[in-house]
């Protein structure tokens, strides 16, 4: 028996299913037939929110890395210096492990030149910029302290996710010895 098809779709909605096929499945199985028989339409109806896989794909780009956003500035209210860098990288690793697919379609956009990634990724870069203020990094060596932190952050993930820690060491204590490193390295620059 088919799923009753829906009348009034939102594209919230469309997203989050997206999100659930991708995060169980891995963003390849993320298909207009596979989402259309997930939310009991036709796949021409889709169509109506994005232009194809492409339009949906860099949809849910943003979709993804606003709601990374949405948990980094959750993270760092009330905490600076040392404790804001930790707690951010503890909930991006922690969004990566909720949603390894969502994660994995911030990093498939079709273009990731076009404005509204670029828009979208920018709030994560303003955000980190303003948590490493506490080590008065400024222009140039403030962007290269978050692109090593994102490099950080991104590989932890990545190794974890295709299984690269195989050791009986507690996951989450490497974490924040890796990010204390990275805080000592800054701190000294």
């Amino acid at each position: 028996m088919s799923p009753r098809p829906k009348v009034g779709l939102e594209i919230t909605e469309i997203l989050e299913a997206a999100t659930e096929l991708a995060d169980q499945y891995g963003m390849q199985e993320v298909t207009l037939a596979n989402l259309a028989k997930k939310l009991g339409i036709r796949p021409p109806s889709l169509y109506n929110h994005f232009d194809g896989l492409g339009g949906l794909r860099k949809k849910m780009a943003i979709y993804g890395i606003d709601r990374l956003h949405a948990i980094l500035a959750q993270a760092a209210i009330g905490v600076s210096g040392d404790e804001a860098v930790l707690t951010i990288s503890k909930a991006y690793i922690n969004f990566t492990r909720k949603h390894p697919g969502l994660y994995e379609a911030t990093l498939m956009a079709p273009d990731m030149e076009d404005a509204d990634i670029q828009h979208a990724g920018s709030k994560i870069v303003d955000l980190t910029v303003r948590v490493l203020q506490a080590y008065r990094l400024e222009g140039d060596t403030a962007l290269h302290a978050v692109r090593g932190l994102r490099s950080i952050l991104h590989g932890f993930s990545s190794l974890e996710k295709s299984g690269g820690f195989k050791m009986r060491l507690n996951l989450d204590e490497s974490l924040e010895i890796i990010i204390n490193a990275f805080i000592q390295g800054i701190q000294e620059s």
